[in-house]
Formats: C-alpha cells, sequence, structure tokens
C-alpha cells in the first residue's frame, strides 16, 4: 500500500454516495505550478497560472450564474456545473418542531438502590450539590443522560450550580454549546420558582397521592397477552430479579390468581423499589390505552394510596423519600412523550441532529436547518424508513422489497419522505443520468437481465456474469441502440427509491461534526446501547468553535471530497484522475493564507484543532500523490510537492518524513550535494524527531564525507554506539524472499523468529518470562498509569462523548497544557508508586475504551510483573517521552518484553529487538533502542539466522 493511503482512507471513512462538489471538482480551472497532466517525463512545466493567478483568456471561461465561479465554455462542462450547484441550492419550505430527545443508555451496568442501602446512599448525596449527585450516581450507563436529566430538573425545584458537561461512558446526551466567544462552558439552567407543580414542602401523603402516568414494559414475559381499557393493575417488587434488583412487576388486580402483565420501566423502577420496601407506599392503578400489538408498551396511571412513613419534614428520612419521590416524577414526566418501544436508532438520530444544531446552529443556512428540523415531524415510520436508507450501502432500493417489523407502511412512508425532499423516487424514466442507470440495473437479478435481453432481442458479447450483463445494457443504452432500457428496468422492478443529494449532504455533515471524524457512524451508538464498548469519564469544556464559519467547513467538506475522488482514483487505476487530484491539492494550499497554515505552534492553545482544516486535508492527499509519483518514477514532481509541503506547514511533526523524502528523492536525480544540504538543514528543524531525525544523521554521515565535507558531525559517536546483539539459529520452514521467515519451535511446532526467540530467552537465554508485544504493552502501561492526566479537565480537547483520548494527544500541545500535572504523576512513578496506580487504574476502568489499551491482549498479573521489573526511574522516562511527543514514539519499540524476578520483590526486565534472517533495523527501531538505553533499559537485538545443516 503507498505511503499515506491508510491515513487517508481513516479520514475519509465511509465513503458518500454522493459528492456535492464533484462536478465542480472535475471541470473547474487549477490554477497551479505543477503540471502533472501534461508532463509525463518528470520535468517541471510551467502553466498560465503559475504565479497562482488565473490568467486563462476570458474568451474560454463563463461565469456560473449560481455560484460565480469561472467555469469552461463548453456545454457539457457547463451543463454539469449547473447540475452540481442546483443540486446544492435546492430549497424547501418546511415546518418546524422540537427535536426528539434520547437516552441511549445501555441496560448493563445499572445504578443498584436497594431499600437497605438507600438511605446511607442517598443520604450522602444530599450533603452535595445537584450537580455532584448526577456526576457521580451515574456509575455504568445511565438510563438518565445529562441532557434529559436537564429538562427533567426544569420540572422539579433543585437548586443547580454552573458545571462543566461529565461524559460519563457515552451515557451523556449533553453537548458543549459555545457561540464562537472564549471562555464558555455549559451550565445548567436556573430552574423556574414560579412552578408549584413539583413543590416539596408538602406532606408525605400529599407527595404520595399524586399520580404517575408511565408504561407496562416487557409485555413478551407477561402471563396475560391481552389488556383490557380501564382494567385495575397493582405493582409487586422483585428483588430475586437476575438482570435488575430493582424490578417491580405490574400485576392485573382484576385477576384472582394476579397474572404478571409486564414490568415498569427500568428508569423508574430504580427510585420508586425503594419507596416501595423502604418506606411501605403501595401502589394501584388503572390502564389508560390499549396499543395495537400485543408486545407493545401499555400507557397505565398509577398512585400511591397506602403509607406507614410518618416522618416530620426537614429530618433526614423525610429529605431521603423526598429526594427519591421527587427523581421518580421526573423521570415519569420526562417519558410521558417517549414511548419505550421507539426503536433505538430512529432515537440516536434524532440525537444526533439536535446536538449538531445545538452547538453548531452557525454551520447551516436557514433552509438547511428547517429541512434539517422538520426530520422529526415526520411520521415514525418515514423517519425510521430514512434512517434505514441512510446507513444501508445503495444507493438505490427496491421498494417492493423494503420490509421492516417496525415500520408499518413503507410505500406511504417512501411517499412522505419523497414530498418532503428527503427521498428521491424512480417513476419518471427521463431524469436518470448513466450512474443512475448503473446503479439500477445492479438492482435487477441475473434472471430478470437476461429477461432484458430476450425481449430487446440483443446477445450479450462479454460473458454470463451479472457484471457483464450490466455492462452490456449500459454500453447499448449510450450508444442509443436502446433507448428502452429505463422502461424495461422500470417494468421489472417497480418503484425504486433513493435518498436525495441535498438530505444526503446535509445529514453527512451532521454526523461529521458530532463525531468529528470519518471512522465512527451512528453503529457507535448501538455498540455503546448492547454494553460492547464503554466509553470513558470526561468533561467537555468548549471555549473554540473548530469551525469559525461556514466557509471553512466548505472548504474542508470539499478537501475531503478530493479526498474520496483520489481514493476511489487508485482503486479503479485512474492515473489521470490522480494527477488532476494532486494538482488541486497543490493548487489548493498554494493559494492558502499562510498566516492559517502557519498558526500551528506550540504555544497556540488550539493547535490540535488544526486537522479540521482543508489544508490539513489537502496536505494528506500531496503526500499519498507523492508516493504515488516516487512509484511512477516521477521524481521531479514530488520533490516539487515535498518541498511545497515543507514551506506551507513550517510547524508540524510530519515534517521528518517529509525532509528525509526530499533528501532521497534529490539523491535519485543525481544532486547528491543538494540531498546533503537538506538533510543537514533538517537536523536544525525542532519539529524533526525520533527515527526521522537518525535518518537524516545517517543520511549526512554517508553524504558528507570528503571532498564534500571534509569535518565531521558531533552526532556522529553517538551513532556508532554499539547495541548489544544475540545470534541464536533456528531450523527454518522456508526461506523465500519476500515472505516472513517461519521456524520450527523447540516443541517442533511452526512459529515465527519472535515466537523462537521467547523459546530461547526462556530456556538457554537465562529463565526470562515475556510477551511479544511489540508498542502494544507499553502503550498499555501508559493508558494505565496516566489515565486521570489522559482525561483531565483540559479545555477544548473533549468535544464529543465518543472520544478515547483527547484530540491534542498527539501533538505537543498534550505535555505543554498538563506540564505540571504530568510531572507530578511521573515523580509518583519514579518514587515506586507505579504498580499501586496500575492496579488502582485497571479496576476502576476496566473495559473501558482507551487510546492504546488492550484489555483482552495484556493480563493485570503480566502488566504488574512488567512495571515491578522495569522500575520507577525508567517507567517516569519513558512516559514523559510518550506525553510530550506520541506521535513519533507510540510506533517502532523492541519486539519482546522480558522479566525475570529475583526473589519476592526484586527482578529485572530487558527489550529484544528480534530480527529474521533478511531483516535490517528501522531508523525508528534503532532510535528507539538508543533512547532505551540512555533512559537505563536494558536492550538489545536478537538476530535468528538459519541453521547450518551438518555435512
Amino acid at each position: 500500500m503507498l505511503t499515506g493511503r491508510e491515513s487517508l482512507c481513516r479520514l475519509i471513512g465511509k465513503r458518500r454516495r454522493f459528492l456535492p462538489n464533484f462536478q465542480s471538482i472535475l471541470s473547474s480551472p487549477i490554477q497551479s505550478s505543477l503540471n502533472l497532466l501534461s508532463d509525463k517525463n518528470g520535468s517541471l512545466a510551467e502553466t498560465e497560472c503559475s504565479k497562482g493567478e488565473a490568467e486563462v483568456s476570458s474568451s474560454g471561461l463563463v461565469t456560473c450564474p449560481v455560484c460565480g465561479n469561472k467555469v469552461g465554455g463548453e456545454d457539457y462542462t457547463i451543463n454539469s456545473h449547473l447540475d452540481g450547484c442546483l443540486s446544492r441550492r435546492t430549497k424547501r419550505k418546511l415546518t418546524q418542531r422540537t427535536l426528539l430527545e434520547l437516552n441511549f443508555g445501555s441496560s448493563q451496568s445499572k445504578l443498584q438502590i436497594s431499600s437497605g442501602d438507600s438511605k446511607q446512599l442517598l443520604s450522602r448525596d444530599l450533603s452535595k450539590s445537584h450537580c455532584d449527585y448526577e456526576e457521580n450516581v451515574t456509575c455504568g450507563f445511565s438510563e438518565i443522560s445529562p441532557s434529559e436529566q436537564k429538562d427533567l430538573d426544569q420540572c422539579g425545584q433543585l437548586p443547580h450550580t454552573e458545571s462543566v458537561i461529565q461524559i460519563d461512558l457515552a451515557s451523556s446526551t449533553e453537548n458543549p454549546i459555545s457561540d464562537g466567544r472564549a471562555n464558555i462552558v455549559v451550565e445548567f439552567p436556573a430552574l423556574s420558582t414560579d412552578n408549584e407543580e413539583y413543590q416539596m414542602d408538602e406532606t408525605v401523603d400529599r407527595i404520595s397521592e399524586r399520580p404517575i402516568d408511565t408504561f407496562i414494559v416487557g409485555r413478551k414475559f407477561s402471563d396475560e397477552k391481552d389488556v383490557n381499557l380501564g382494567a385495575s393493575i397493582s405493582l409487586l417488587t422483585d428483588p430475586d430479579n437476575i438482570k435488575d434488583p430493582n424490578a417491580i412487576k405490574v400485576i392485573s388486580a382484576s385477576s384472582a390468581c394476579s397474572k404478571v402483565l409486564g414490568y415498569l420501566p427500568r428508569e423508574l423502577a430504580r427510585y420508586l423499589s425503594p419507596l416501595i420496601e423502604k418506606y411501605c407506599l403501595s401502589f394501584e392503578g388503572y390502564v389508560t390505552a390499549v396499543p395495537q400489538c400485543s408486545v407493545d408498551a401499555v400507557p397505565i396511571q398509577i398512585a400511591s394510596h397506602k403509607s406507614i412513613f410518618n416522618g416530620e419534614k426537614g429530618c433526614g428520612e423525610f429529605d431521603v423519600f423526598k429526594h427519591l419521590w421527587q427523581k421518580a416524577l421526573q423521570v415519569a414526566e420526562f417519558a410521558k412523550n417517549r414511548p419505550p418501544h421507539t426503536p433505538k436508532y430512529q432515537q440516536n438520530f434524532c440525537l444526533l441532529l439536535k446536538e449538531v444544531l445545538t452547538s453548531s446552529p452557525h454551520l447551516f443556512k436557514e433552509d438547511e436547518k428547517k429541512l434539517v428540523e422538520s426530520f422529526t415531524s415526520l411520521s415514525e415510520d418515514a423517519q425510521r424508513l430514512f434512517v434505514r436508507l441512510y446507513t444501508r450501502k445503495g444507493p438505490w432500493f427496491r421498494l417492493s422489497t423494503i420490509m421492516y417489523p417496525e415500520i408499518c407502511d413503507p410505500q406511504q412512508a417512501a411517499k412522505e419522505l419523497s414530498a418532503t425532499g428527503y427521498l428521491y423516487l424512480f417513476e419518471d424514466t427521463t431524469k436518470l443520468n448513466d450512474d443512475d442507470m448503473k446503479d439500477l440495473l445492479s438492482l435487477l437479478t441475473v434472471s430478470e437481465l437476461r429477461d432484458i435481453f430476450c425481449t430487446l432481442k440483443k446477445k450479450c458479447n462479454q460473458g454470463s456474469r451479472k457484471h457483464n450483463l450490466v455492462a452490456s445494457l449500459l454500453s447499448c443504452y449510450k450508444d442509443g441502440s436502446c433507448p428502452v432500457l429505463p422502461h424495461r428496468i422500470l417494468e421489472r422492478t417497480e418503484i425504486c427509491i433513493r435518498t436525495s443529494s441535498e438530505a444526503e449532504s446535509l445529514f453527512w455533515r451532521a454526523e461529521r461534526l458530532f463525531f468529528l471524524n470519518g471512522e465512527q457512524d451512528l453503529s457507535a451508538f448501538l455498540l455503546v446501547d448492547l454494553g460492547i464498548v464503554k466509553y470513558p469519564t470526561y468533561n467537555c469544556i468548549i471555549s473554540e468553535q473548530i469551525f469559525l464559519n461556514k466557509s471553512d467547513l466548505l472548504a474542508y467538506e470539499e478537501a475531503i471530497e478530493v479526498a474520496q475522488i483520489m481514493d476511489q482514483s487508485l482503486d479503479e487505476n485512474n492515473c489521470e484522475l490522480v494527477l488532476r487530484c494532486i494538482m488541486i491539492a497543490d493548487s489548493r494550499i498554494s493559494s492558502s493564507p499562510k498566516k492559517l497554515i502557519d498558526s500551528v505552534t506550540p504555544e497556540s492553545m488550539v493547535s490540535f484543532l488544526s486537522c479540521f482544516s482543508a489544508s490539513w486535508v489537502y496536505s494528506k492527499v500531496i503526500l499519498l500523490g507523492i508516493s504515488f509519483l516516487e512509484r511512477e518514477r516521477r521524481y521531479n514532481d514530488a520533490i516539487h510537492l515535498l518541498r511545497r509541503l515543507l514551506n506551507c506547514f513550517t510547524c508540524d511533526t510530519r515534517r521528518g518524513y517529509w525532509t528525509v523524502r526530499l533528501s532521497v528523492d534529490l539523491e535519485h536525480i543525481g544532486c547528491p550535494n543538494e540531498s546533503l544540504s537538506v538533510a543537514e538543514a533538517g537536523l536544525l528543524d525542532p519539529w524533526i524527531r525520533a527515527g526521522s531525525r537518525m535518518a537524516l544523521q545517517r543520511r549526512v554521515l554517508r553524504l558528507g564525507k570528503p571532498p564534500r565535507r571534509w569535518k565531521t558531525p558531533s552526532f556522529s559517536e553517538s551513532l556508532k554506539r554499539k547495541i548489544i546483539e544475540v545470534n541464536i539459529q533456528g531450523r527454518p520452514l522456508n526461506c523465500e524472499t519476500g515472505r516472513k521467515s517461519r521456524f520450527y519451535g523447540e516443541d517442533g511446532e511452526q512459529c515465527g523468529v519472535e515466537q523462537l526467540a521467547l523459546q530461547y530467552y526462556a530456556t538457554e537465554g537465562g529463565g526470562w518470562n515475556g510477551v511479544h508485544t511489540e508498542s502494544g504493552i507499553w502503550m498499555t502501561i501508559f493508558g494505565l498509569l496516566m489515565w486521570d492526566i489522559l482525561f483531565s479537565d483540559v479545555p477544548n480537547v473533549f468535544r464529543t462523548r465518543f472520544q478515547t483520548a483527547p484530540l491534542d494527544v498527539e501533538t505537543d500541545h498534550f505535555y505543554l497544557a498538563r506540564k505540571s500535572l504530568i510531572e507530578s504523576h511521573l515523580q509518583k512513578v519514579h518514587d515506586g508508586l507505579a504498580e499501586e496506580i496500575l492496579i488502582t487504574s485497571w479496576e476502576l476502568h476496566m473495559g473501558t475504551a482507551c487510546r492504546g489499551v488492550n484489555w483482552d491482549r495484556h493480563s493485570l498479573s503480566d502488566l504488574r510483573a512488567a512495571v515491578s521489573c522495569v522500575g520507577g526511574p525508567c517507567l517516569a522516562s519513558l512516559c514523559r517521552h510518550l506525553a510530550q511527543d506520541y506521535r513519533s514514539w507510540s510506533r517502532g519499540m523492541p519486539d519482546l518484553l522480558l522479566w525475570r524476578f529475583h526473589g519476592d520483590y526484586k527482578g529485572e526486565a530487558k527489550l529484544v529487538e528480534v530480527k529474521g534472517p533478511r531483516d535490517q533495523l528501522s531508523e525508528q527501531q534503532r532510535a528507539w533502542l538508543l533512547l532505551l538505553m540512555d533512559c537505563g533499559f536494558n536492550a538489545e537485538v536478537c538476530k535468528v539466522s538459519p541453521a547450518r545443516s551438518s555435512p
């Protein structure tokens, strides 16, 4: 894979089905000094726009009446550009309605409140502020998220203090709100004092007599499938329930045998259960509505009619009682308009839209806001159908084949979505382009495609497989020999639907703003709901907007489109389009204000947000383009682009790789003197570190021999330092060049060189225990030891609930913003408290997602042994280097970590880089070994070679 391809794919994420700027990207003139399309020999060619200004003759260009850009004067170019502009700027008048809230908590790890400990727990909580209570009660996935709690508290009368948002294991639904001003944190609104509905200054009887509207859930576990309107019910606690000791059964009061109708919602049972058991409240009620489906939630109303609690106002018991009762009322009030049967994916999607519009309203036009906001005013079926289609591959779907159990009428839902601009229906065969035809043909089965050939009385000369049949029919349609093809397709597929390009673009933007990356999507909610992924707890403190205005966001979106086009072009081996994307990226970077690119300095408090700029995305496109050009041996073009990157991004940790490649490519074209000068200048660059710096030093020594350079550099001695080498032999299984070496182990089983080395060190090498982990175990140890530092309160580094690390973890900002905290913490590690910190962190956060931490691969016993044997001073030094430059030092560590104990408490550790018969140390690995030796580690290289056969 080309260097930079994997990183670019992660940035793009799931490929978009519609690229709004696709036609303009392909047709717009490129203002670049690099003409890759006409220059095939690798020499630089100046274009008319080499000075960065458009000097193309005005006679060949026309002005687009929609966007105002200059486009080519050819008919096809004009029409394509207008189609793209008009499709992006279509306006629709839609109604607006308040968006749905969502609690996307998991059913796992709920807070358990039993009658025996409720007084102690809640009395302690009552001594704290309400904010403190909310932050500490959510020890697992919370059933009521902070944003829901905020809405609930507006119905209650608890005092609230200003607080930043606490993100608790991805259960929070509150999003930091910033209007672009500095030092803005989310604060809970002051509660109204004129709402008397939930005042608690009254007697127990008056409190408990208030009715509660709720639902019967878990109907599939009921003894009675049918319920009648007005039927009497009562409540019974179920303390033996293995899933929830707070569970409350709903019993049919009219039945002689007290049949179970279902359960109360878990959120409500959490607070009613201790009220029933501790304070002997007795609840009765009746069914207020009967659902169509027997397993759907049943609306009920309950009220308490009996209590033996005679506490007086102001006493501790009464305070606990009030607290529990108020929480129960808040949960019930909030759930009134949120039936439990609403699918999670629908709730999650509505939450996503709400938070994005709340936190970034300035990034949407009014018509765009109306379209997004109108989503919640659609019918339940329409919402569910759109989310289902949006998350599927598509883009076209046969309406007749769409069947989901939660969607009652897909046809009616599709018509509603089409009328409001969310879907496009294929009913008119005159509004199709070639791409639509190809996708529609792919919907047909092989037998249907063959049937069309028979109907058209044509033969397929390209093969009998589906893709051959589709290509043959599409070719006939394009050359005009089969104009009735759309009608034949429609006859077989009937109505086909796809999401509209406008809705697709808006919701893609909302998803991107919500997750801030391309690797996460709505499935992240599902992983949390199922309890598969648990996110850490942290506070979001927002003082800076990522995108100050919409033009910045649009430029960023267009850059990602260019990246996707380039990625697709590489898959299709479309070299011409690849080169055009490289030229576009070069043009955009060269025309970007230099102050924006150079603003990324260590002192900048928001330097880590530069990765959300269009220039940063284009730099990744160019890096991949450089790898592509080097593969094609177009070194002059690669050199031009490398110089562009180095000139534009003066404060970037990627400068090390760029400088090394520039020096290498200059040597390729026969310029050793210039190559040496570049390497020497790179050694003065503070942004060039770790393996890249060592690579440049070695190049200087190799190229700087007399007569080019007479003086030996001062770093030559450090490079000549000897690294201990151990040579072992093994019985080879294969010795083929280009394949990973395999050997027979001591037990006769096949193994790699690393496992063979582990066997050697365990026996002949001195009784070492160890693991083959490379950087894995060290990243896990770093994450566990530095957990509190990673998730400490630093502005702007946490912006979503789905983060496993702060945004600045791979930048210099991470250490600079937390320097005092880090140094005081590392002093504890240095003083021998590392094992205690490790155990505490493991027990508190077991299973919680964190960057670099692998809970499954490394056991606590192995981690404790490694930490104990490595020692505090070495661990502190290693963690300091990772904190200062995580990006440079998080890869390339030695393959093996070995340890052995001398007695019960003392031990030693060794790090070993294993190399096979044809392997050499990389510069990054050499840099790590020398650094580890400087930090006091016992490090060496183990070389495995084939055993010589006896004569």
